[in-house]
């Protein structure tokens, strides 16, 4: 899903940074700063696993984790997102510096929508709560690849292939996403249940 270097046009990239750089400082404003330490451990987790991803034209396909990230912090999934891709920028040339803002947006808006639209399901009953989870992370993959999609082609027209190809590239990665997030809510719903949204009020 990472944006590489010179395929998106400076307005494009322009606009990424100005968003960016706005959710960040939201999601810095919100974050709950006793909560930095799972903050860390969440941008830790997002950045190892978008380090294993196979190539398809102008992005790649990996696994994301944008949507437990965002169940989990919210806003502050802005930051965390923006801090592993920087990593990922600096020591493996994923994505580029210049796409660091449009990268950001393209995974972390998502998160942010799917905190907002699954994390009140959380404390519903056992089978509502497994489906909003699924639904998140199926869905916060399918709203980064769309934007991705959306993004090059505001860059050009030409574009619309390829962003259709990488919408269906990242299909399997939907379907997985939504597993792992539902493996994930289940697990800390038994073990540790404040560290979700609703549980800690």
């Amino acid at each position: 899903m990472h944006v590489s270097e010179g395929v998106l046009s400076g307005q494009v990239l322009l606009a990424g940074g100005i968003l960016a750089a706005a959710g960040t400082a939201v999601g810095l404003k919100k974050m709950d700063y006793e909560r930095v330490a799972q903050v860390g451990i969440l941008a830790a987790a997002f950045f190892v696993t978008s380090l294993i991803h196979v190539n398809i034209g102008p992005s790649s396909v990996h696994l994301i984790l944008n949507g437990i990230v965002g169940l989990l912090l919210g806003w502050a999934a802005f930051p965390a997102i923006l801090v592993a891709l920087l990593l990922q920028s600096l020591f493996f040339q994923y994505g580029g510096i210049t796409a660091l803002g449009a990268n950001a947006v393209i995974m972390a808006f998502p998160a942010v929508i799917c905190y907002y639209l699954f994390s009140p399901l959380l404390t519903k009953k056992h089978a509502t709560a497994m489906a909003a989870s699924f639904a998140c992370g199926f869905l916060s993959v399918f709203f980064s690849a769309a934007l991705l999609g959306f993004s090059l082609i505001l860059t050009e027209k030409n574009f619309w292939e390829i962003s259709s190809l990488v919408v269906m590239a990242n299909l399997p990665v939907m379907v997985i996403e939504g597993i792992i997030t539902a493996f994930c809510v289940a697990f800390l719903k038994k073990v540790h249940p404040v560290i979700l949204p609703g549980y800690n009020k």
